[in-house]
């Protein structure tokens, strides 16, 4: 009896042993961003991933950690998939104009940049932004002679789609008063018909003489930028444009430095049928730190020139309608190569009339060779395009990876080029949503930062305040999960990441403030406190 009595003691100690784990965060709120956006107050964590959300009492019941924290009702949340993405190592001749606020701090920086390299070597910078600069005007090739007469200078705007030179970077790329626009290109004028220096959609008219640095030379900032995205909460990521040979530097990086990192997507510039061909791998190939990605074409240009294709003229430009970079033709031959090949096809599309075109073609491509689940997508779709193309889109399973971010931060250029409907409908969300559409969101650098795109996405409001189309305008709860769940799709990863769920990877952020009830004028004051990434906390404010 004795026995028996000890034997029932141990199977009821048994059956409320707590279970190990590593990790268990706990009284804080928790959007898990699943399918239906609910809310828990802990997790607890084994190895990489998740291995239960739910009240923190019931964790802290069934599970012991080797580390515990309490988040002091803290919001957790996935961490940001920011799925249009630029990352680049600088070389020494790089000046950052990120956050440069006149022309005169242009110039200064261009002219400190000057100082410590000798006459006639390259100046390069990126960042700057005339809608950010108090003189509320491009910078132009005086105001980079006065700072280096003595060395070309070419620093391209915030998006990458112009760029500015001085005088003698003018003159090595054989650009005067009667040189024709290239190509697919602009090149600015001013009142006498001398070239201001700003260049628009083909900044290779000065990068092809720049020296090119070795790609291991940049790895060391590259990967410090990588880095640097977990501060800002980002723990998955999808590089939006490089080459076969550049994706090489990116495996070597993540060989070494994988579980420091975010993860990694890498979309791969259109390199010609054969070399596709021949290089035998496609999307997805890879592991959970760094994979491939589609296959990325440029359709149209930015509105930072402008360049992207209207299909009815831009205000106050006479019948300019921008620029497309190949014609029909080779555009159905690139996507019907890429989609039997079995890639995923990631298209650069702004205007709307860019948005037609590509959407047509991509449409016909996939009639013609129907592949199931091919999970091709627009990056940018700045512009609303007419209601038929939203149809055609559901159809055929279009999505987009759209960046909410660009009302706020591209206002002036949208109101210095568009007007009525098609500058209050800029970068729809809602109604691509509503017609099935499915829409992931993202930043393109300008800025990185996911709170920003956030604040656009539920108030449409651009940095002057005023609001645009509130009817494309989500909640809260849907923008977080464009942000983190929706990302995981285009990667194919949405079954192992993405939402705050029972055997996902454990990626994670803790902010300052609660996004689900914060006013949302207070959005872009949270703070990232904290950044998980397969269970390893990468970075702490």
């Amino acid at each position: 009896m004795r026995f028996l009595i000890f034997l029932i003691f141990l199977i009821g100690a048994a059956a409320f042993a707590q279970q190990p784990v590593d990790l268990i965060l706990h009284n804080g709120k928790v959007f898990t961003a699943d399918s239906n956006l609910t809310t828990a107050q802990a997790v607890a964590i084994s190895g990489e991933k998740i291995v239960a959300v739910g009240p923190s009492a019931e964790i802290l019941k069934q599970y012991k950690a080797s580390r515990t924290i309490d988040l002091g009702g803290k919001f957790l949340q996935p961490g940001f998939d920011d799925i249009h993405i630029h990352m680049r190592g600088d070389p020494p001749y790089y000046v950052d104009l990120a956050e440069v606020r006149s022309i005169q701090e242009i110039r200064n920086r261009v002219a400190a940049k000057a100082r410590t390299l000798p006459k006639g070597a390259w100046i390069t910078g990126y960042g700057w932004s005339e809608d950010q600069v108090e003189e509320k005007r491009k910078p132009n090739r005086k105001d980079l002679d006065q700072a280096a007469p003595l060395n070309p200078v070419a620093i391209t705007r915030a998006g990458g789609h112009s760029s500015v030179g001085n005088s003698l970077a003018l003159k090595i790329a054989g650009v005067d008063k009667s040189t024709p626009d290239p190509q697919n290109g602009v090149i600015e004028h001013d009142d006498h018909g001398e070239p201001t220096g700003v260049v628009r959609e083909r900044n290779d008219l000065f990068t092809r003489f720049v020296p090119k640095e070795k790609p291991a030379d940049l790895s060391p900032s590259l990967t410090a930028k990588l880095k640097g995205l977990l501060a800002k909460g980002i723990t998955s990521i999808v590089e939006a444009n490089t080459t076969l040979d550049g994706y090489v530097e990116w495996q070597k990086i993540y060989a070494t430095h994988a579980n420091e990192l975010p993860r990694a997507a890498v979309q791969i510039g259109w390199p010609g049928v054969e070399a596709l061909q021949k290089y035998g791998k496609k999307t997805g190939d890879g592991d959970q730190h760094l994979r491939l990605g589609a296959i990325k074409v440029f359709v149209d240009g930015g509105f930072t020139g402008p360049a992207a294709y209207t299909i009815e003229p831009y205000k106050n430009q006479g019948d300019y309608r921008g620029k497309l970079t190949h014609t029909p033709e080779e555009f159905y031959a690139i996507f019907r190569d890429a989609h039997k090949l079995g890639w995923q096809i990631g298209l650069h599309t702004i205007g709307d009339g860019g948005i037609k075109l590509a959407v047509d073609i991509l449409s016909r491509v996939i009639d013609e060779n129907p592949r199931a689940d091919h999970r091709h997508y627009l990056n940018h779709f700045s512009m609303t395009p007419p209601e038929e193309i939203y149809r055609k889109m559901a159809a055929h399973a279009i999505w987009i990876a759209q960046q909410p971010n660009f009302t706020y931060t591209l206002e002036g250029r949208y109101r210095d080029n568009l007007e009525g409907r098609r500058l209050q409908l800029n970068n729809p969300v809602a109604t691509p949503m509503k017609h099935g559409v499915f829409v992931g969101l993202s930043s393109d650098i300008l800025p990185i930062g996911p709170l920003v795109g956030l604040y656009a996405a539920v108030t449409r409001k651009g940095m002057s305040g005023e609001v645009y189309g509130f009817e494309e305008a989500i909640g809260m709860p849907q923008a977080i999960a464009g942000y983190t769940r929706n990302g995981a799709f285009f990667t194919r990863e949405e079954k192992v990441k993405g939402s705050l769920e029972a055997g996902k990877l454990a990626d994670m952020i803790v902010l300052s403030q609660d996004l689900l009830t914060v006013d949302p004028s207070k959005i872009m004051d949270t703070q990232v406190e904290m950044t998980i990434v397969g269970g390893r906390i990468l970075y702490k404010r």
